[in-house]
């Protein structure tokens, strides 16, 4: 089987999108690697490091007048069909959310996977501009593919509500997470890391892009709690919302209690989770809240929000609350960092959990998309 990938934001974007695109690469290179895999981007962020099976696998790049860095998107949006249709491939996937225009006439069979419709749920968190061109290439992809794949249960029931699109059109194939979470660690080397990054002997931890629909207020109003004393560390790029946290910081009196640091090498995420005391998630809205997955892989406790996909990716291992009750959220991070009985049952649940989600299992699904329309 020959299958193309839009692998922009595997080379090139280093956040959740990019994630999924760089596993979904690796796990299907390694774990088929009979077929021949062609990925396709407009350039190559160098500082980006990781792996898949390079022996099956080729990277695609604009040639000629499309090599021009104002003409590489072109090149995605319209161009890339020539190259879709001289190596003759049997399947596209756009990773995130668009095809190129233009497909339908290779004869080459498309899937595109749809990760949210945020701009959709919660328009006032995107530019007009934003929202205009997210509808338009969601419902061209969706409408130009032979099959739709739902990161979650959730953004299978958006895509029918908001996009009308038909539910026996879309499979829900979960994400895994990258394979450093499923590492063993020694102690020297959760030391290594506490001593790197001065951590405390004890903390909250959050980590996620530091944008508003993440809720990172929400736990700041939650510390104004008299008992929960426990410093906050919080990773993510910095933003204009960090700004406004800063201000909340101040106004509560947490200077000395919540740590920034900026967005670190994945490498280092595995022994952040497992020094934490809990992992607290209290998004908006996710379509599926990787996160989440890492940590009750990593064997951290997990509070997170109540509805949307959370439950999904976190079971019976997380506990849920009100995205928008401080008070509750606090009482529930102290129920998890006062009772040892409580962490423990959260931990085993949340190993027992992430076994839905290994490599195996998710290559298997997309796998059996594929073949679905071939």
């Amino acid at each position: 089987m020959k299958i193309g990938f839009d692998a922009k934001r595997a080379f090139c974007n280093t956040r959740g999108l990019g994630n999924y695109s760089r596993d979904t690469i690796r796990l299907l290179t390694e774990q088929f690697p009979e077929n021949s895999y062609s990925l396709f981007t407009p350039r190559i962020n160098e500082s980006i490091q990781w792996t898949y099976n390079t022996h099956c696998a080729s990277t695609i790049m604009p040639q000629g007048i499309h090599d021009k860095k104002l003409l590489s998107s072109i090149w995605r949006t319209w161009g890339i069909c020539k190259d879709i249709k001289r190596l003759d491939l049997d399947i596209y996937h756009g990773l995130s959310h668009e095809l190129p225009y233009g497909i339908e006439k290779t004869h080459t069979r498309t899937v595109v996977t749809m990760h949210d419709l945020i701009f959709l749920k919660n328009p006032e968190l995107f530019p007009f501009f934003d929202r205009y061109s997210f509808k338009k290439k969601y419902i061209h992809g969706c409408k130009t593919a032979d099959r739709v794949i739902a990161i979650s249960e959730e953004t299978k029931r958006d895509l029918m509500e908001y996009l009308h699109e038909e539910g026996s059109r879309i499979d829900v194939v979960y994400q895994g997470c990258n394979p450093v979470f499923h590492q063993p660690l020694k102690e020297s080397e959760l030391e290594t890391i506490r001593q790197k990054y001065a951590l405390p002997s004890e903390f909250m931890l959050i980590i996620c892009a530091i944008e508003r629909r993440k809720n990172h207020e929400l736990i700041l109003k939650a510390m104004r709690h008299p008992q929960l004393d426990i410093p906050l560390v919080v990773v993510g790029r910095p933003s204009e919302y960090k700004k406004y946290l800063e201000t909340l910081i101040r106004e509560y009196g947490l200077e000395d209690r919540v740590i920034f640091l900026d967005a670190m090498p994945t490498t280092a995420l595995p022994a952040l989770y497992r020094l934490a005391s809990v992992f607290v998630y209290p998004s908006l809205f996710e379509g599926f809240g990787i996160p989440i997955l890492e940590a009750i892989t990593m064997g951290t406790p997990v509070v997170t929000s109540e509805g949307s996909c959370f439950r999904e990716t976190g079971g019976k291992a997380a506990k849920y609350v009100d995205c928008n009750d401080s008070d509750q959220l606090a009482e529930t991070l102290l129920d998890v960092l006062q009772h040892q009985d409580v962490r423990d049952g959260m931990v085993a649940a949340g190993y027992e959990h992430a076994r839905n989600f290994t490599d195996e299992a998710v290559a298997r699904n997309l796998m059996s998309v594929y073949k679905k329309i071939l």
